[in-house]
């Protein structure tokens, strides 16, 4: 016999990132004419499922800041600073979801709290199912892909620098793009 808890967790299956399988990715402006991309090699968190009514269902991730990559060790260390994520005092970057709206059967925004550098602010990743299956050792797997875009600022990140020819090194607006491999 199954209990309503046995049920409801087949239903609302709960699956947990799969870190080498998982990139956050994030990319700024440089100098306001180029793209520079960064990813965090450090991510861990669960999804709850819920197939037969997506919408009621969670996402909470946790991100180690410090283990942010540009591939430029400078860089890296400045990002790392008190200029901007000051990891030291705002060792994790975190996001949990509080609502999710369907645009389609594999569609939708996962809306939630995302907190960085101890400032917390609701965000909406458009986000797509895009596949699930079995991995090579039998264990059940399912991925998505989201993204959004923040305004760093809002995050309190406000260190910049003018540049001579115009305009600012940093650009303000940082955009995000997730891959995401769980396993149930």
């Amino acid at each position: 016999m199954t209990t309503s808890n046995e049920a409801e967790t087949a239903i609302q299956g709960s699956w947990q990132l799969d870190p080498p399988h998982t990139l956050v990715e994030f990319s700024a402006k440089h100098m306001m004419i180029t793209t520079v991309k960064g990813h965090f090699g450090s991510v861990r968190g669960t999804i709850i499922y819920d197939e037969e009514d997506p919408s009621r269902s969670t996402v909470e991730a946790e991100i180690d800041a410090a283990s942010l990559y540009t591939g430029t060790a400078m860089r890296d260390n400045d990002l790392r600073s008190s200029h901007f994520l000051e990891v030291e005092k705002y060792p994790t970057i975190t996001f949990k979801s509080t609502r999710v709206e369907l645009s389609g059967s594999d569609r939708g925004q996962v809306i939630g709290d995302l907190t960085i550098h101890g400032v917390t602010r609701e965000v909406a990743l458009e986000t797509e199912l895009t596949g699930r299956g079995k991995n090579p050792w039998g264990k059940e797997v399912i991925a998505f892909e989201a993204r959004t875009s923040i305004n760093r600022k809002d995050f309190g990140l406000h260190w910049n620098m003018a540049l001579e020819t115009g305009g600012v090194l940093v650009g303000d607006i940082i955009k995000i793009e997730i891959a995401a491999e769980c396993v149930r």
